[in-house]
């Protein structure tokens, strides 16, 4: 699995029928809203994209369209982890819509979501094989329940040993994207599901016009890679597990 979303929308009911009948929206209309979230910012347009292209921009880039009824965002700096953290602005600029969050990446198997009802959290979770459960707030919703349950276990993991928790995030990620925002992105598709290639957005670079906000990022990736260890290298044995190749 390759799938990563960096996703907020505000509704006011289902989202799943506002993207069947997306449209490409009014430009003017998605650039105030864009730099709405984002004050202070440099907000720039350029080319637009499909939601099923998008859904994880590039740093320093946002997509977003206007729907019936709905705002959507794809954009990295509106998620977080934990989704508990959204901060009181994202809340006042929702006021009594609900607000759904879905983040994904495939390379570390993280995985959050999180729904807002009138203002208040009603559900968070965010976990990774790396840092566990970060956070499990309210009431699992029904398409979690075999998850939990311990009906959707994962195989070995390339060393052999037992996979860190008993469910594949990234499994969870696309049941929860489904039924929350009414598609998926890898897996086979349910005839319901809205084609998210049919779903335009529009493009912006969103830059901090100070470049502390670039250095940072440059600074914690220069950061990660001296606290990488060497890399290691595995083979697929006969019987289907993996073994690692030793360095000569």
């Amino acid at each position: 699995m390759g799938a990563k979303t960096a996703l907020l929308a505000f509704t006011e009911g289902a989202l799943r029928p506002a993207l069947r009948e997306a449209v490409r929206a009014d430009p003017a209309e998605v650039l105030a809203l864009v730099r709405e979230m984002h004050p202070a910012y440099e907000v720039t347009p350029i080319d637009g994209g499909v939601l099923g292209d998008d859904t994880y921009p590039p740093d320093d880039t946002t997509y977003a369209t206007v729907l019936a009824g709905a705002e959507l965002f794809c954009d990295r700096r509106l998620v977080y982890d934990p989704p508990s953290q959204l901060p009181a602005r994202l809340l006042r600029a929702a006021g009594d819509r609900r607000i759904i969050m879905h983040g994904m990446h495939s390379v570390s198997d993280w995985l959050c979501f999180a729904v807002w009802e009138n203002g208040s959290l009603v559900r968070s979770l965010s976990v990774s094989p790396d840092g566990g459960i970060g956070e499990n707030i309210g009431e699992p919703y029904e398409f979690e329940r075999p998850y939990w349950a311990g009906e959707q276990p994962v195989g070995s993991t390339f060393s052999g040993e037992p996979y860190p928790l008993p469910f594949h995030p990234l499994e969870l990620g696309e049941d929860a994207l489904r039924a929350l925002f009414g598609f998926i992105l890898e897996g086979l598709p349910d005839p319901a599901d809205v084609d998210p290639f049919e779903v335009p957005l529009q493009g912006f670079r969103v830059a901090d016009p100070t470049g502390r906000e670039q250095a940072e990022r440059e600074a914690h990736m220069k950061q990660l890679l001296l606290q990488m260890g060497p890399p290691r290298r595995y083979r697929m044995m006969l019987d289907g597990t993996f073994q690692e190749i030793a360095d000569a």
